[in-house]
């Protein structure tokens, strides 16, 4: 019986490292249609695989991570041959989203996202900090290869580093949130309503900020700011990814304000922007819900208080608060 449990355990976790593999995999060929040259190495504004590595890994823990290693070698075999740098950017790919991990369970995160705490470890320890590992290795190693000029590796470097911080900062959320919030028995059809139109109005101003002439995207930044407030995580995830998307699409087929522009200006513009409405919409959900948190556990408070009253002065729950002249 012992055995026979033990098997299946083992059966459930090689299941698990397949699926999160494959998960890379697709995840990796989606965002390599969406790639931008710099200075002959290919990167992606936004790399999704480092935010579902990272999600994996804060759900089912360390014991995940060869099945992020199998995703990133799939992801290079469809790319070009497995030569002896790619070992180096697996190295940095899958190093970076355990550092990432192991920094956030260092200081209590939480996958929930319910406190401005987890918010601010996630952009700072997961994005920022993090996925610094991957693009120095994988920046390090192409320049020993010979493949980049070493006057290149900070350009290289920012673009692959900015790439997979992205990753984590409209991805990684979108997930946690997917699996942690339940689904509703009831909804009001009113809900629903509102949130089809707060989806589609992000996708229409999106569309329309990212490839109109002038420079609009701030007609965005409403939309997320509803979504936040009215639906904390569960909506600001949904409209960041649109937008990041949008914006991305745009910049790599250089229309609307992305057009005319040199590679550096464009990518900082496109970088500055999805960086933007990810923190808005991160930050402020995260507020948001912790401060209805809060409020919930004091209406708890008063409710078992008024209990204690009730219990020990039969009747005196009915007239609690007292009035002035019982005071």
């Amino acid at each position: 019986m012992v055995r026979t449990r033990e098997i299946r355990r083992i059966g459930a976790v090689v299941v698990l490292m397949v699926a999160v593999a494959l998960l890379y995999f697709v995840a990796g060929r989606a965002g390599l249609t969406l790639q931008v040259p710099v200075e002959g190495v290919v990167v992606t504004p936004l790399w999704p695989p480092t935010g579902i590595a990272l999600a994996a890994l804060l759900w089912f823990g360390l014991r995940i991570w060869p099945g992020i290693a199998f995703g990133i070698v799939l992801t290079i075999l469809a790319v070009g041959p497995l030569g002896p740098s790619a070992f180096g950017v697996l190295a940095g790919n899958c190093l970076a989203p355990v550092c990432a991990y192991l920094m956030l369970r260092r200081v209590g995160f939480r996958n929930e996202l319910d406190r401005l705490k987890d918010g601010l470890a996630l952009v700072f320890l997961g994005a920022i900090a993090g996925m610094m590992v991957s693009a120095t290795i994988g920046t390090g190693v192409l320049t020993l290869a010979g493949q980049i000029s070493r006057g290149d590796f900070w350009t290289v470097w920012t673009a692959w580093w900015v790439g997979d911080a992205m990753g984590v900062l409209v991805i990684t959320p979108l997930l946690l949130v997917a699996r942690n919030t339940p689904l509703p028995t009831r909804i009001r059809p009113g809900r629903w309503i509102e949130a089809a139109l707060l989806l589609g109005g992000t996708f229409v101003v999106a569309l329309f900020t990212t490839r109109a002439n002038v420079p609009m995207f701030f007609l965005v930044f409403p939309l997320l700011i509803w979504a936040a407030l009215r639906f904390q995580l569960a909506g600001a995830a949904p409209c960041v990814l649109i937008e990041s998307v949008m914006a991305i699409w745009a910049a790599t087929d250089g229309v609307g304000p992305f057009a005319g522009h040199s590679l550096l200006a464009v990518m900082g513009t496109l970088q500055a922007l999805n960086a933007s409405a990810a923190l808005t919409g991160l930050l402020l959900s995260a507020i948001v819900t912790e401060q209805t948190t809060i409020r919930r556990k004091l209406e708890q408070a008063c409710v078992e208080l008024a209990d204690v009253v009730e219990r020990l002065s039969p009747g005196a729950g009915a007239r609690w608060p007292p009035r002035e002249g019982e005071r």
